[in-house]
């Protein structure tokens, strides 16, 4: 539980000295820059754990996998609803935040839950890919903390995503994360214009992302239990 909380507060610590001070975005963003990024990791932490822990989650429980039938697909869901607790607690961690430096949230709160349902689609609709491929190729494992820390940076959660040129923006919301953390920023600080159309890219990214990677799953699923 400790660690949901250290996680993402010391990543902003580190992201605030470097990217906010040394790196001069902390004048580019209309908040504080320590509340700025952290309501950014908040969503992340939770996407990125997320994904991590179902990569890795077939292989981790192949003796039930061998022993019991069950839809296989249960497990790396289960991976990563998990995470669900550790979000809660970070969040609270935010909204403390919220109130040190006297931020207040906006109605558009109400747009939460599905962002983080989209953050949730997109760690599963990936970690059905990867833990698929982990029981073929069992290397994969040692890709994913690349993977996840270039998507981290591919993410504008040190910078505003205001830098990318005004006619990629829609391009950049591939990356369905951007539309997670724009969004929760936008719901939760009340960071500039609704990011509508991102979200929407991002929605659609995350969903192709979900139903491609169950399309593999179920197609891998019948040799799991002799792989595994």
């Amino acid at each position: 539980a400790a660690w949901a909380i250290i996680q993402p507060f010391f990543t902003m610590v580190v992201f605030t000295l470097f990217f906010g001070t040394l790196g001069g975005f902390d004048k580019t963003v209309p908040v504080n820059y320590a509340i700025y990024t952290y309501a950014a990791l908040v969503p992340w932490t939770f996407f990125a754990n997320g994904l991590s822990q179902a990569s890795n989650s077939l292989v981790g429980n192949s003796n039930l996998i061998k022993k019991v039938y069950f839809p296989r697909l249960v497990v790396p869901i289960a991976a990563v609803l998990s995470g669900v607790i550790d979000f809660v607690l970070a969040f609270v961690v935010l909204l403390g935040m919220m109130v040190y430096f006297q931020v207040a949230p906006t109605l558009n709160v109400v747009w939460l839950p599905l962002l983080l349902l989209l953050a949730l689609v997109t760690a599963l609709g990936v970690g059905l890919w990867l833990s698929a491929l982990n029981v073929e190729f069992r290397d994969v494992r040692y890709v994913v903390p690349f993977l996840v820390q270039i998507w981290q940076f591919a993410s504008p959660i040190a910078y505003p995503s205001s830098i990318v040129p005004a006619q990629w923006r829609a391009v950049y919301g591939l990356n369905p994360m951007v539309g997670v953390v724009e969004g929760f920023r936008w719901a939760l600080l009340g960071t500039g214009d609704a990011p509508g159309v991102v979200v929407l890219v991002s929605t659609l990214a995350a969903l192709a992302l979900l139903a491609s990677g169950a399309f593999y799953f179920r197609r891998m699923e019948k040799n799991f239990a002799d792989v595994v």
